[in-house]
């Protein structure tokens, strides 16, 4: 037993994979996390694994499935909010590791831990709350002619062991930590994680504090393993194990769509709910123009460069109307953009992209409109728009694809119609914003476009700006393809649990044969067609 390994006392990286809250050494190969800053490399090595562990690890989760969800509801709760007290613990060596290897400030780390440890206290909230049970009873009618009813309850059930792929530019709250974890944790599924390599140091730490706060409150082993090794290996055969039941996936639509195919080719496929690309487009009427041209101009450039512009919902696309008043607000934006400085991106591949996304856009014959300078080190080009006109964009889909990063297409158009033609052309956005006053003028083009803005996004916002996503009941983080890969569903927010859940009828069974739930009174539930809130 003494040969068993076990984590480090106090948080350290390690270079390790974790397996059923074991550290495990990889012999696949080795990596190390780089400095996006200057390209330095950071210790310590990570030694990949391979299919056996993959193996073991998805197993293990198996394994421990019906163990955990049997777990009730407040012990479950007190495990999200341990992993929350871990996070929080363990804030100094997380802003460390996590700064070095994104590149991004200490105090968006600082806050982007807060929010992570906030995202498990909101699931453990749901938990207790009991509403993600879905518990419906109608009662046996005996009597009914020309047939009897039985009695049928429903209730939902855990779907099994989760595969989370976390995002690069968010290695805490869309990680091994983020919100795909704490909400398949919720409802009951075991989780195994594919390591993120760009930021594996962070991703340890993370998984150490889930392990540790699964080994705290008594969880099953194998509820929670981090793997780190290849992308096409151990992320391939995490998608096709047969202990695999649902895929959480943040990133780049060309990997969610090959994890999603992997899924469906499966003898029995599973659901992959992927969130993967958008451009997010701003409308701005020209009376919010002609009310504050630069403070529009400053807010939209100030969306747009805000952490490099490696946010999911960045703005990357603008509408506004040929007008007089479209020039001096094209003009205010100039002004912003040129006067901007680049931020350093999160690797050099990510800065690689930006550039060919930017050159894509030039090719279909987008032209240069405005560009700031250059950041300090390798990895932090300036800022940029482009203009075109909505005619040439409704026709060029190189257009309607997203350029992660600091750099957003500004489309011209002559009338409601042309935009309209524009807008349809688009794939499916996680947002649509609106700029408008709440003169008569705005607010019918708001009534008129808005069936098509609800068609189109997740999300729709009124003066405001996209970049910032509330972790609350009622935020959806989610959008038709390609935003995401199953528009019902969102990847923020307590509705984020019903993407690992489904629903289960139990027709004429004996009490003594119910699950307990259905006796708990302190559960809400719909009984008889009327809700009952206790």
């Amino acid at each position: 037993m003494n040969n068993i390994p076990t984590l480090p006392n106090t948080p350290a990286v390690t270079g390790r994979s974790i397996i059923a809250g074991r550290p495990v050494s990889g012999a696949e190969g080795t990596h190390r996390s780089v400095q996006p800053v200057d390209g330095s490399a950071l210790g310590p090595e990570f030694g990949f694994v391979g299919a056996a562990e993959v193996d073991r690890a998805a197993r293990a989760a198996l394994e421990c499935f019906d163990a955990y969800r049997a777990v009730d509801d407040e012990r479950r709760a007190a495990f999200l909010d341990a992993v929350a007290d871990e996070l929080e613990a363990m804030r100094p060596q997380l802003v460390e590791r996590a700064t070095a290897e994104t590149g991004l400030p200490v105090g968006r780390i600082k806050g982007e831990v807060g929010r992570t440890g906030g995202q498990f206290r909101l699931f453990a909230r749901e938990v207790r709350l009991g509403a993600f049970h879905g518990l419906r009873h109608d009662s046996a009618l005996p009597e009914r002619q020309p047939a009897p009813r039985s009695d049928i309850r429903q209730r939902r059930i855990p779907l099994g062991p989760v595969a989370v792929f976390g995002a690069s530019n968010f290695p805490l709250a869309f990680s091994t930590a983020g919100g795909d974890t704490a909400s398949a944790l919720a409802a009951g599924c075991p989780v195994v994680v594919k390591g993120h390599s760009a930021h594996a140091g962070t991703a340890e730490l993370a998984g150490q504090a889930i392990a540790r706060a699964a080994a705290r409150t008594g969880m099953p082993e194998g509820v929670f393993s981090v793997l780190f090794g290849s992308g096409s290996l151990v992320g391939q055969q995490l998608a096709s194990h047969p202990a695999i039941a649902a895929i959480g996936f943040t990133g780049s639509q060309a990997a969610g769509t090959a994890l999603m195919a992997t899924a469906a080719a499966r003898p029995r496929p599973i659901p992959v709910y992927a969130e993967m690309s958008s451009i997010n487009p701003v409308l701005v009427t020209r009376d919010a123009i002609r009310a504050d041209a630069a403070g529009e101009a400053a807010g939209f450039v100030g969306s747009l460069t805000l952490g490099s512009g490696q946010f999911c919902t960045n703005p990357g696309l603008v509408f506004v109307e040929a007008t007089d008043e479209a020039d001096a607000y094209l003009a205010e934006i100039r002004e912003a953009v040129a006067s901007s400085t680049g931020q350093t991106m999160l690797t050099a591949s990510i800065r690689s992209a930006f550039d060919s996304g930017v050159e894509r856009l030039h090719g279909a014959g987008a032209t240069t409109h405005a560009e700031g300078e250059a950041g300090a080190g390798p990895n932090a080009p300036a800022p940029r728009t482009l203009l075109t006109h909505a005619a040439t964009f409704a026709e060029r889909p190189e257009m309607h694809e997203e350029v992660f990063g600091a750099a957003a297409l500004v489309v011209v158009y002559r009338d409601e119609e042309e935009l309209s033609r524009a807008l349809s052309a688009l794939g499916g956005q996680l947002t649509a914003t609106l700029r408008m006053t709440e003169g008569e003028r705005d607010l019918a083009f708001a009534r008129r476009l808005l069936p098509q803005l609800e068609r189109l996004a997740g999300r729709i916002i009124v003066n405001e700006w996209p970049t910032g996503v509330e972790v609350i009941d009622s935020m959806v983080h989610g959008g038709p393809f390609p935003a995401t890969s199953d528009s019902r569903t969102t990847s923020v927010g307590t509705l984020a649990v019903e993407r690992f859940l489904r629903p289960v009828a139990y027709q004429n069974l004996p009490e003594s044969l119910l699950p307990a739930v259905f006796a708990d009174p302190s559960l809400p539930r719909r009984e008889d067609g009327a809700l009952v809130v206790a």
